[in-house]
């Protein structure tokens, strides 16, 4: 692997993946296609955490109540991103969960508004990640809680890849389908560093099993939705992917809180 060209991706990776601003430059003689560029995904997700990471760090270090220091990482997380994935689990919801067959389900998942489905998925996916992050700072300190917070938002962009990666492309046209599948060296590549950065940056954990049991219930969860959208709609779309990358973050934070 060339390094700089690695890094270079990360760059491309963090400026698809969220609305930190990236020179133009690092897009000059490109052409749009994420087969290798998604094997930054993982790097560039430990980037987009920092923000937010710090933010609950230093709410924590002066006290802070730890669910309000959750919301608010949440909050400066969302702005960051600009909700991209908090959007993909909305739709995939409202389609997945709404419509009749496969045809209704991708038309309902094109649609920009927001159904029932959308809402309570949103309304579980801020809740159960604020509640996890708030309990793990009552037992863990504000450097782990950060550190943990760093890791998932890594390991759950792996989760994203291995779903996009593992599925054919449910329609023949739209952004998931122009920007290509993620060939296997970049689905080789944001495992590994999503995995193993997860593990590096939760080893303060008191708990050491918790690391395992994080890693087996994403893997899981991962398994179970990209099923069931196979079965669905017959592969992946774009919200499919930001879906897989809520549902595995979500499924992490919970499992290390529980562990915990």
């Amino acid at each position: 692997m060339d390094i700089r060209e690695f890094g270079g991706d990360i760059v491309r990776a963090v400026a698809f993946l969220s609305r930190i601003p990236v020179s133009a430059r690092f897009f000059e003689g490109r052409d749009g296609s994420m087969r290798r560029l998604a094997g930054a995904f993982p790097a560039a997700g430990l980037v987009i955490a920092v923000p937010a990471a710090l933010l609950l760090f230093v709410t924590l270090s002066f006290g802070a109540d730890p669910l309000l220091a959750a919301f608010l990482g949440l909050t400066l997380q969302t702005l960051v991103t600009g909700a991209l994935h908090e959007d993909g689990l909305a739709d995939s919801a409202d389609g997945l969960g709404g419509g009749r067959n496969r045809d209704h389900a991708l038309d309902i998942m094109k649609d920009s508004r927001i159904g029932a489905y959308g809402v309570i998925a949103l309304v579980l996916s801020f809740g159960l990640r604020a509640a996890a992050v708030a309990a793990l700072a009552r037992l863990e300190e504000p450097l782990t809680v950060a550190l943990v917070w760093i890791a998932t938002a890594g390991l759950s962009r792996a989760a994203m890849v291995w779903h996009w990666h593992r599925l054919p492309s449910a329609r023949t046209a739209g952004v998931a389908a122009s920007a290509g599948v993620p060939d296997d060296g970049a689905r080789t590549t944001a495992l590994i560093t999503g995995i193993a950065s997860f593990v590096l940056l939760t080893l303060t954990l008191h708990s050491t099993g918790a690391i395992l049991f994080g890693l087996l219930v994403a893997v899981l969860l991962t398994l179970v939705f990209t099923r069931h959208a196979c079965s669905r709609i017959g592969g992946h779309t774009g919200d499919t992917i930001g879906a897989t990358q809520q549902i595995a973050e979500i499924g992490v934070l919970c499992a290390l809180a529980l562990a915990g």
